[in-house]
Order: C-alpha cells, then sequence, then structure tokens
C-alpha cells in the first residue's frame, strides 16, 4: 500500500519482500512437509510444529501490514513471530535429541551450504527441496532448523530496527498531532 503523500499514515505493508517473511515462509511449507512424514498422524506434535511455523510466517505479514497506524501492534506482532519461530526450533531440538540425531555445529559443510543457499536472491522453497526432502531425518530437521535460525536472526534485526525507528520518528499519534498542525497553520496563512 502506498501512503498519502499529504497524509500521517505512512506507506506499510510489502511483507513478501522482507527476508524474515521469505524465510519463515520457506520454514513453514517445509515443517508441513516435516510433520505429515516424520509424525504419526494424530500426534499432537504435528500441531504444535505447523502452528508455531505458520504463526512465524503469519505475524510478520499482520505486523507489516499494522505498521501503518500502529507501530506499538508492528513491534507486538514481529516479537511474537520471533518467540513463534524459537518454539519451531525448540521442537526441532527435540526431534533430533529424542532420536540420538545431532544439530549441525556452525562449521558444518552442510551448514556453510545452507548459509550460501540463505544468501541466494529468491530463494523458495526448491532452492532447499533436496534438503528438506531428504532420507535422512537429521538432514531434514536441520535444513529446517538453518532456515528458522536465519528467520530470527532477521526479525531480531528488524525488532532493534523498529524501536530504533520508534525513537526517531514517533508512532501514529504524534504524526496526526504534526499533521493536524501543519494543516491549521496552512489554514491560518491562508486566511486574508
Amino acid at each position: 500500500m502506498k501512503a498519502n503523500p499529504h497524509g500521517f499514515i505512512p506507506a506499510h505493508g510489502g511483507y513478501q519482500k522482507l527476508l524474515s517473511y521469505q524465510k519463515a515462509e520457506i520454514a513453514a511449507d517445509a515443517t508441513v512437509y516435516f510433520c505429515g512424514r516424520f509424525f504419526t498422524r494424530g500426534d499432537r506434535t504435528i500441531d504444535q510444529m505447523v502452528q508455531a511455523a505458520r504463526s512465524g510466517k503469519q505475524n510478520i505479514a499482520e505486523a507489516s501490514m499494522a505498521s501503518g497506524t500502529s507501530k506499538e501492534m508492528e513491534i507486538k506482532l514481529t516479537n511474537v513471530a520471533r518467540a513463534s519461530l524459537e518454539e519451531l526450533l525448540c521442537d526441532l531440538r527435540d526431534f533430533l535429541r529424542r532420536r540420538g540425531l545431532a544439530e549441525w555445529p556452525a562449521n558444518h559443510p552442510y551448514a556453510k551450504r545452507m548459509r550460501e543457499l540463505c544468501r541466494k536472491p529468491d530463494a523458495n522453497y526448491e532452492t532447499f527441496r533436496k534438503g528438506i526432502e531428504h532420507a535422512d531425518p537429521e538432514i531434514c530437521a536441520n535444513v529446517i532448523i538453518g532456515l528458522t535460525k536465519v528467520a530470527c536472526y532477521l526479525l531480531d534485526k528488524q525488532i532493534q530496527k523498529l524501536e530504533q525507528d520508534f525513537l526517531k520518528e514517533g508512532g501514529l499519534r504524534e504524526r496526526m498531532t504534526k499533521a493536524r498542525l501543519a494543516t491549521r497553520n496552512q489554514q491560518e496563512s491562508n486566511k486574508p
């Protein structure tokens, strides 16, 4: 959505362009696949993991759309997205731990490859399909962990930026007051 150049509601939306949203979307789709493959139908873990992944993605979108009228809501929803993805990370780590599988350390060759793939412009599910749908559950879980960790890192940076922007620019009430005073001053200066 574009903002009215003479109004006080800034441009907002455009969440599809956020790298945090893009990585969270891949992780959400991968989680659905992963849960369908490695958990027994009816296992509550499926609902929990899918909902955590979905919540991460959806709250980024909702925060972006709310940003035009509420910086507070944008910050809160972005933090909810971050918290949801942390929940997903815990579930994936539990999956590995309970099966005696390892989470890749940062220097693992596959972890390094994940970082390379995450840097690719316009990366999508197809970019990571080979790892997400690999026969080895350790590889599958670690790919989703890698995607989720990247999304979490990006959300941490996004939250810091939102805080700085609020301190610098304020919120809707401040913009409304400033716009109203500017309009009143303009009206008074136009009086004969």
